[in-house]
């Protein structure tokens, strides 16, 4: 008896099963989607304090007066945006660079000790992101010297292991074959990697692309350790501004949110192809 069943001779069961479903999924999408409308509908609102607010499913009234209150209420608001875009691109661009590199070594090379310190990054990311954050900060605040810098928000992310995991695994499935007849017509290691095996991993290196600039964009935790000045603040950290003792002011902070999500969707549906690609790389073989 198979887990899952057809009921094709028995139309009711089936469209009864196929609703059930639907309404489930629909349900979830409505969950999932929510939040963003909410954040969406509340930046079309004026931009006053939070207790002043009158909250509503439908928007009473539209107005972007809470986008440009969140422009001119700092002076420091493209500022916030441009430092994320420089933080996030570097870290993209340089994760997609080193890992690509690592994960063609770890797949693709031959040399001691390989499995061990393949072995050894594995172990690494068994440990929470949490406890590593009061060494990280003594080393590059304290050691280093570097707080209030870009060098801060950009190097303990240059390289994630997580993305030489995945380079590693989405590498190995190329034919060694390829390889071998590469060097018979005379390639190096190098030259191997750069015309072989990073146009055919174009997949997975758009699925580290996407993964590693969300996570960098919306991080909020170190940005805010590591910066003093409203000027080194990126946008996640920047919207904490609208926050004070007393009040908030909503609408402008949620305007201020619509604005840092828009990069996100951009990038999203840019590479939406390559990136539902990567998901079932492996899962079809044949």
């Amino acid at each position: 008896m198979s887990l899952y069943s057809n009921h094709a001779g028995n139309p009711k069961v089936k469209t009864m099963r196929n609703s059930i479903i639907f309404i489930a999924l629909l349900l979830f999408a409505l969950a999932t989607i929510f939040p963003i409308y909410f954040m969406f509908i509340s930046a079309l609102g004026d931009p006053v304090e939070a207790g002043a607010v009158s909250y509503s499913i439908f928007p009473t009234k539209v107005s972007f007066a809470s986008f440009k209150f969140f422009f001119d209420y700092s002076e420091y608001s493209y500022r916030w945006l441009l430092n994320s875009l420089i933080v996030a691109a570097t870290v993209t661009v340089s994760n997609v660079i080193f890992a690509s590199m690592a994960g063609y070594a770890f797949s693709k090379l031959r040399f001691k000790g390989r499995g061990f310190l393949f072995g050894l990054l594995l172990m690494s990311m068994m440990i929470p992101y949490q406890v590593t954050q009061v060494p990280l900060y003594i080393l590059v605040v304290n050691v280093f010297n570097l707080q209030d810098t870009y060098s801060a928000l950009i190097m303990p992310g240059l390289v994630t292991v997580y993305n030489i995991f995945l380079a590693k695994q989405f590498m190995s499935s190329i034919p060694n074959e390829i390889m071998e007849s590469a060097k018979i017509e005379g390639c190096s290691q190098f030259q191997i990697y750069i015309r072989i095996i990073l146009p055919l991993s174009k997949t997975v290196m758009a699925v580290m692309a996407i993964l590693t600039f969300m996570d960098s964009w919306n991080t909020f935790f170190w940005p805010l350790l590591v910066t003093n000045t409203m000027e080194m603040q990126t946008i996640q950290v920047g919207l904490k501004n609208f926050r004070f003792a007393n009040t908030t002011y909503i609408a402008p902070m949620m305007a201020g949110a619509t604005i840092s999500a828009l990069p996100m969707f951009v990038l999203f549906f840019s590479l939406q192809k390559y990136f539902l690609e990567g998901v079932t790389v492996g899962a079809v073989k044949g």
